[in-house]
């Protein structure tokens, strides 16, 4: 069934792209944490995974040659190869529809058609930033959490907040279940431990965005002094965060403890020093972060120092930054707080490139939809389907969106301090997070 199924009044609409060009505004009405990612192709099929390996590189040789060794056919040379890492991506289904009654709307029928769509690519659009924001916060805070009971005498079973980042170690490349052969080592408190399970609580009662409780198991006793409330649990390959005032744990932040410039240079230290390149299109480090975060720089003595006496800058006029310190500022209203204590937790996080990747579905998936193309759009690799009225009274058109991908983290464990002197024990390097009141 072609478009002349449809109502005169929207015929129109569909064939000459308005409806197509309401989604797309609803689509790219803002950037957002998908802006991010690096989007790859995804040939497997709904529900399955695929995975992908990436090769790191050998470690320079500063040794000479001895001469007297150079004879034979391999000159005394031994082969070496390249280190391997995986990741994983798998693609699901998302999607949402809604419903236009011809008969019973009360506002012209060709406008309410638009507003549907519209409606649709916003929520399209908003529901993609919260699955990449998810990915991106989900793998950047994990390896760092902190101790939620006190030991009453020394064990090996600790309480913490968050058990992501403990859970798996990477051997060979390949990330595994951390257990006994595959041990993490682990700070608690003032003190190094190997840990050799993370199990989750039966209830989660963890505090952090998208945090699962639980209990880690260590080969030897954690000290009463190192197993206290409060204390901060890292992971020795965890990613970077940042605090102001080097406050250990999120719990520990203080109403006061505002967003300042050295934060953010810390931040990108830790890039450059892992040599994450800044995102391509602006040659800069995108930081995604919410206003009352961001003004927080307003507050730092370093900043009003930098921009003292420049009224006449569009810093200051429009109270908002867009370029400064090798980072652009992306303000959303989508990064994950939280309040503890009475203290607001406000979290930024600075990416370069390739901190995320996006898996977009290819294959047949998207199949047309009816006899006609204009019954279906592609807009940034989302689906708009338009269903003609199938109902017995030839009342209801259904105007629907579906994305079929998935969003992962690629580790760089490869780029150890053999490649790259300056290079952190981090998994994720390539994006780091800063929380502030």
């Amino acid at each position: 069934m072609g478009i002349q199924a449809f109502p005169t009044a929207l015929q129109a609409v569909i064939q000459q792209g308005f409806l197509e060009r309401e989604f797309q505004e609803g689509l790219r009405s803002k950037l957002g944490f998908r802006a991010i990612a690096d989007r790859e192709p995804f040939p497997a099929a709904i529900g399955e995974t695929i995975t992908k390996t990436r090769k790191g590189l050998k470690a320079p040789v500063t040794t000479p040659l001895n001469p007297s060794g150079n004879t034979n056919l391999d000159n005394g040379l031994s082969p070496s190869g390249w280190t391997v890492e995986q990741y994983s991506l798998a693609v699901n289904m998302y999607g949402d529809t809604i419903d236009l009654n011809m008969v019973t709307s009360r506002v012209g029928i060709a406008g309410q058609f638009m507003k549907n769509a519209q409606t649709n690519g916003i929520q399209a659009m908003q529901s993609l930033d919260r699955l990449a924001r998810d990915a991106l916060f989900g793998g950047y805070l994990g390896g760092n959490t902190r101790v939620t009971a006190t030991l009453g005498a020394p064990a090996t079973t600790v309480a913490v907040d968050d058990i992501r980042g403990f859970r798996n170690v990477l051997v060979n490349g390949v990330l595994l279940p951390v257990s006994v052969s595959n041990t993490l080592t682990v700070v608690i408190g003032a003190s190094s431990y190997t840990v050799s399970g993370a199990t989750a609580d039966g209830s989660n009662v963890s505090t952090a965005p998208g945090g699962i409780s639980g209990t880690l198991t260590t080969t030897a006793n954690v000290t009463v002094l190192n197993g206290t409330l409060g204390n901060a649990v890292v992971a020795a390959t965890a990613p970077s965060v940042k605090r102001p005032s080097g406050r250990a744990t999120t719990a520990a932040l203080l109403a006061t403890d505002y967003l300042t410039m050295q934060d953010v240079l810390a931040a990108v230290a830790d890039l450059r020093s892992n040599n994450v390149p800044p995102v391509t299109e602006s040659g800069l480090y995108h930081c995604q972060i919410d206003d009352r975060q961001l003004l927080g720089l307003f507050k730092d003595a370093d900043f009003k120092t930098l921009y003292r006496g420049a009224y006449q800058s569009d810093t200051y006029k429009n109270g908002q930054i867009i370029d400064l310190m090798g980072v652009r500022f992306i303000p959303t209203t989508e990064s994950p707080q939280q309040t503890l204590a009475g203290v607001v937790v406000h979290r930024a996080i600075v990416c370069g490139q390739g901190a995320i990747i996006e898996g977009d579905f290819t294959e047949n998936g998207y199949s047309d939809v009816g006899d006609n193309d204009s019954l279906k759009v592609m807009v940034d690799d989302v689906c708009m389907v338009t269903r003609e009225p199938l109902d017995r009274l030839q009342q209801i058109v259904a105007q629907s969106w579906y994305w079929i991908g998935g969003f992962t983290l690629p580790t760089d464990a490869t780029a150890s301090t053999l490649i790259i002197p300056t290079a952190t024990n981090s998994y994720y390097k390539r994006a780091v997070v800063i929380e502030s009141a």
